[in-house]
């Protein structure tokens, strides 16, 4: 790009939502010199008409564009097809496929989104920062955070988006803004419309953008090849009450689908793919207080200072130091789910154990769990495995 302007200039990552077009707006409002950008992440769109509402479709780049339009601001297309392939859906299939319940979000925001997106706006497009409509909020150093950028909450608890941007660090914080995070939803709606937006009604996609009708198992079949296998379905106690369809349709905590009728409700407790099988449980059974995590990183880079016990109000000022057993935090498993207070502590092998005050309900391998104080995100990882009450792995 030429003609570079004293104002800072900003990559806006338009989906064709109403939030990315709020947010693109806003950045405008603030002075700085936004540049929109749609990103073509996968040829699902391609395929699939019903994907019209979905981020990835070729209806969401047409959208962005009208917005951008509307904005009087530059609008390009940029091919990320690679690096979504080699950085969200083939590390999503593998989950699936070792009996795992990805979050793929999270590593879109991580790979590609705060990754190569944040590279090419500075190579491409010499921006300073992306923005994204993520319903989160970003503070700066000084005052009461000297150490460094904090990862907060979205002001909005309906739609906070924290959970799935963990995996930022510093040096992605730093050049990173969340426009619409200090909003709420019908206020976003409501900028939209006075803004006349063309994207002001539009429908929030409620699906993983590239998923056909929200059916992950196609995914599996037509790009990675899996073949539906039936296997032994098992009961707590170890009895055949049934077959399953293959082992990667399931997913820990499920109940739907599995084609038994035993009176007392049977969830998806364990997947074991290598020998093709499902074990059911009661839902007592898939309530643990101890699970392990792994890959785990934290926002601040360093482990988190240890935390009064029964958890903090805030991003540990008046804490403790931090301790080699660990510290203390709120712990969320699902994106909706509601946290816990836990203390986390490192394992000689590199994961964390993480133990709930109180009993937390189908901890799947392969979900992210992140860990707050307060409104402020900490860190997460990806549960390795949940220990049951005996104390045998949960996978």
């Amino acid at each position: 790009m030429t003609g570079r302007s004293s104002k800072p200039r900003v990559l806006v990552a338009m989906s064709g939502g109403v939030d990315s077009s709020v947010a693109a707006a806003l950045v405008k409002a603030s002075g700085a010199e936004p540049v929109g950008v749609w990103m073509r992440l996968s040829d699902v769109a391609d395929s699939y008409s019903e994907f019209k509402r979905s981020c990835c479709s070729l209806d969401a780049a047409e959208d962005a564009r009208r917005v951008a339009s509307q904005l009087d601001i530059p609008f390009y297309i940029l091919n990320l097809e690679r690096e979504f392939d080699e950085g969200v859906l083939q590390p999503f299939m593998r989950s699936y496929l070792e009996g795992r319940t990805p979050s793929p979000c999270v590593e879109c925001n991580t790979v590609v989104k705060f990754g190569a997106l944040l590279g090419q706006a500075r190579l491409m497009y010499d921006c300073d920062a992306v923005a994204t409509g993520h319903y989160a909020r970003i503070e700066e150093p000084g005052g009461d955070t000297p150490a460094g950028y904090r990862l907060l909450r979205g002001l909005d608890p309906n739609k906070d988006q924290s959970y799935f941007l963990y995996g930022l660090g510093q040096e992605q914080l730093a050049h990173a803004q969340f426009p619409v995070g200090e909003m709420t939803k019908p206020q976003v709606r409501e900028a939209a419309r006075a803004l006349g937006l063309a994207t002001a009604e539009k429908r929030d996609s409620q699906e993983i953008c590239f998923v056909p009708r929200g059916n992950y198992r196609e995914v599996l079949r037509e790009r990675a090849g899996w073949k539906a296998e039936p296997g032994r379905l098992l009961d707590v106690d170890g009895s055949q009450v049934g077959e399953h369809f293959g082992a990667a349709a399931y997913t820990v905590g499920q109940r739907q689908g599995t084609g038994v009728a035993l009176g007392e409700p049977r969830y998806v407790w364990k997947i074991d793919p290598g020998a093709n099988v499902i074990k059911l449980g009661r839902r007592k059974d898939l309530e643990v207080r101890r699970f392990e995590v792994e890959e785990v990183k934290f926002v601040a880079g360093d482990q988190p200072e240890y935390g009064p016990r029964g958890g903090a109000e805030d991003g540990g000022s008046g804490a403790d130091a931090p301790r080699a057993d660990g510290f203390r935090a709120e712990v969320q498993i699902r994106h909706r789910g509601r946290p816990g207070a836990a203390t986390v502590r490192p394992l000689e092998s590199g994961r964390w154990a993480v133990e709930t005050d109180d009993p937390v309900w189908a901890a799947a391998p392969g979900q992210a769990a992140v860990f707050y104080r307060g409104e402020v995100v900490l860190g997460g990882g990806k549960i390795a495995q949940a220990v049951d009450p005996t104390g045998d792995p949960g996978e």
